[in-house]
């Protein structure tokens, strides 16, 4: 896998985390399917990695609607949380992103841009030694709208005093490059574990 960078100049350096920075998704994935399965809910590979960057508690209550249940969001959500943590040190960076994140760290300002809680993403970046190579982490509880929305990406902006044209955004869902191209930043796709095994070149947008 090859990412093609934009050409520009760019200020900041904008990462989602999960499919991203770590290669969690299969990680997740586990995680969804145990804890989805004591509730006898399914949930198959490719919706899962369609609904990327949706927030857990969104996720669950999308399937409660469509498979006619009605899971506790908030248990569920621990549960799947738990399930997921349990398996934290199986967990791997996306080299080609690692190598970015290495080439810009003392730069340009670098930030975390996430739709998982900060207590998630700061165990996830814990375990991959490296929570010190960003200057402000966005979670889920540090924005009104999730992605597609641009809110994430413009508080981090705001947060590193960095123009929203000057970011440049890596991400690994449909909805996350959505919200990049809404906040009006260039960005850079990073294909899933699911395209990676069918041989999907990843794609840029700018």
């Amino acid at each position: 896998m090859k990412l093609t960078i934009p050409e520009g100049v760019f200020r900041a350096y904008l990462f989602d985390c999960d499919g991203t920075i770590a290669d969690s998704m299969p990680l997740h994935y586990i995680a969804w399917k145990k804890a989805l399965s004591e509730w006898g809910c399914e949930f198959d590979e490719e919706l899962f990695y369609r609904w990327g960057g949706k927030p857990v508690h969104e996720i669950i209550d999308a399937l409660n609607r469509m498979r006619g249940l009605a899971m506790p969001v908030a248990q569920v959500a621990e549960r799947k949380e738990a399930l997921y943590y349990e398996q934290l040190p199986d967990l791997k960076p996306v080299p080609e992103v690692l190598e970015q994140i290495d080439a810009q760290h003392g730069l340009i300002p670098l930030a975390v841009v996430s739709g998982s809680s900060r207590e998630s993403v700061l165990n996830t970046l814990t375990t991959l030694n490296l929570v010190d190579r960003f200057d402000t982490i966005v979670g889920a509880e540090d924005y009104a709208r999730s992605k597609p929305a641009p809110d994430a990406f413009l508080t981090a902006a705001a947060r590193l005093s960095v123009e929203p044209e000057d970011c440049l955004v890596f991400e690994d869902t449909v909805l996350g490059i959505e919200a990049a191209t809404a906040a009006g930043m260039a960005s850079v796709r990073v294909p899933s574990p699911m395209e990676r095994r069918e041989g999907t070149v990843a794609a840029r947008k700018a």
